[in-house]
């Protein structure tokens, strides 16, 4: 149902049970999937594509141009997966040349007032809680779960699983599986809970943790704890997934207990 009141352009392609209320804008070239509801005062703007069954709370705005001072009106993509909510006000801009888009993958939740910048590439089953700011071309994988007000600097990475807490400030990347939290921020441990949730069997998780505690709890300088991690650390592909992380991090990690 499209109401009378909302302005949808024709070069717009609609998918099928898809809801658009009054006073909703929808702009040329966006594509919206089937059973999608944009809610009133959502403005969805150019080279946009909605996946199916997503919610677009009032107010929200989804593809507008980036406020990437070197931006020169390339057309640059938004992309927000299936199964996604985007509440109220929250704000997505479109990609610029570095990546040309912009994403938020499936199963997302984006809580009000969250900002997400040009060039960020949001994995699937993230929560990022309200008034989360993004900068740009910040990557942050499946999985990971970012409490209210927290501030991202621009090209960190955020590994799976992980747990943030409220009002950090994130000025290095996050490895996978771990917590973090206080100021400057710094690892509290294995996100245990938040693994046991997704059916990570204990092994698995006691291996994490005998992992992170060579990292960051034994006192170790980043390169000897990789090296003990590889000597003492049976192989397995979580192991590989941490180390490899670590070791792409070329602007550094956070800090350990």
């Amino acid at each position: 149902m499209i109401s009378p009141l909302a302005n949808v352009s024709k070069k717009a392609q609609i998918g099928e049970n898809v809801t658009i209320e009054a006073f909703a804008t929808v702009y040329d070239d966006v594509v919206i999937g089937d059973n999608t509801h944009i809610h009133p005062n959502a403005i969805i703007y150019p080279d946009t594509t909605i996946g199916n069954n997503c919610q677009i709370f009032p107010g929200a705005l989804i593809g507008i141009v980036s406020q990437d001072l070197k931006y020169k009106g390339e057309k640059a993509k938004t992309i927000i997966g299936n199964n996604t909510i985007i509440r109220e006000y929250a704000t997505i801009h479109k990609g610029t040349a570095d990546r040309m888009i912009t994403s938020v993958g499936d199963n997302c939740l984006i809580m009000a007032y969250a900002h997400i910048a040009h060039d960020c590439i949001v994995g699937n089953n993230v929560i990022l809680a309200n008034y989360v700011g993004l900068a740009g071309h910040i990557t942050i994988e499946d999985f990971v779960i970012i409490e209210g007000y927290a501030a991202i600097q621009q090209f960190i990475t955020i590994g799976a699983h992980s747990f943030l807490a409220g009002a950090s400030k994130v000025r290095k990347n996050v490895p996978p599986f771990i917590r973090v939290a206080r100021e400057p921020l710094q690892y509290i441990g294995v996100n245990t809970i938040g693994l046991a949730r997704r059916n990570f069997d204990k092994e698995t998780i006691n291996q994490i943790e005998d992992i992170y505690r060579l990292i960051f709890v034994r006192g170790h300088n980043v390169t000897n704890a990789l090296e003990l991690v590889e000597q003492e650390i049976p192989n397995s592909d979580i192991k590989n997934q941490i180390v490899g992380f670590i070791k792409n991090s070329k602007d550094g990690i956070v800090k350990g207990i």
